[in-house]
């Protein structure tokens, strides 16, 4: 049986989460579905300071809480080294490094490429909400076949807008979705997917998210409570219906992070030319 060496970028820096969780349930579907074994290691960025090194196959750089703006925090300029170490082994290298960009590690690498302005969002975006698919998105081949908007859980208090095009043309870096349509609120629309490169994506939303389970852990007494004290009650509601409704949540689940994976490895299964 084929392995692959997998590594997991674990930014929550020990904060409670459901990403971890289907990342590695991602993860177990596709060794089943394509016959392979992944090796995984997980590394505790945040908390305990640590990344991988250039070994491993395929990246995932988890979502997180807190803020993406600048810090002093020890950890940053390693996670930083290897974002700009992986960028350069691809450049030289034959057989790439695949590397999947989830919510705060979005951000991060988004303010350290210097593409655009990160910021504080005015309000919280939570939930489970429309993202629009840009022309080069409908072409991407993670997202091309995912309806039009697609749904996404959302939760964040950051954004990126205000891209630099000149510096997106430097880098051949293209914008796959954007938030969802608000006429009536005269503020830029998030940035929600970026590929930086045919190896490289990320996204703001969390497309790892779980339908099933996140409606089992949104109907738990504690996370309920938690919710309709920081957002109310309704869109507490809204949120549960729609991970209830087929879909929604499932489609996105069911499509990016899959395809994402099965690409990588096609890849990977190529032979080298000598």
């Amino acid at each position: 049986m084929s392995q692959f060496k997998v590594a997991i970028l674990d930014m929550y820096n020990n904060f409670p989460n459901e990403g971890m969780r289907c990342i590695r349930q991602l993860l177990h579907r596709t060794e089943l579905n394509q016959g392979i074994n992944f090796h995984v290691d997980t590394f505790n960025v945040r908390a305990i300071n640590e990344v991988p090194g250039l070994e491993y196959d395929i990246y995932l750089s988890s979502g997180g809480p807190g803020s993406p703006l600048a810090s002093t925090e020890p950890w940053e300029s390693l996670y930083f080294g290897f974002i700009d170490a992986l960028f350069a082994y691809n450049q030289q290298a034959e057989r790439k490094k695949h590397l999947l960009l989830i919510c705060h590690s979005f951000q991060l690498v988004s303010r350290h490429l210097g593409l655009g302005e990160v910021s504080k969002r005015k309000s919280t975006s939570f939930g489970v909400l429309p993202v629009h698919l840009t022309a080069t998105g409908h072409r991407d081949p993670l997202f091309e076949k995912l309806p039009n908007p697609f749904f996404a859980v959302d939760s964040r208090d950051y954004q990126l807008t205000g891209l630099y095009p000149e510096r997106l043309s430097e880098l051949g870096i293209e914008v796959l979705c954007l938030e969802k349509e608000r006429p009536h609120v005269p503020l830029a629309r998030a940035i929600m997917a970026l590929r930086f490169s045919p190896e490289v994506v990320g996204t703001q939303f969390h497309p790892e998210a779980d339908g099933e389970g996140m409606l089992r852990y949104m109907l738990t007494d504690e996370r309920k409570q938690q919710v309709i004290n920081a957002y109310g009650e309704d869109k507490y509601h809204e949120m549960v219906r729609l991970l209830a409704t087929p879909g929604t949540i499932d489609v996105t689940e069911n499509t990016i992070v899959p395809t994402f994976l099965q690409r990588a490895l096609a890849a990977l299964r190529e032979p080298v030319l000598v």
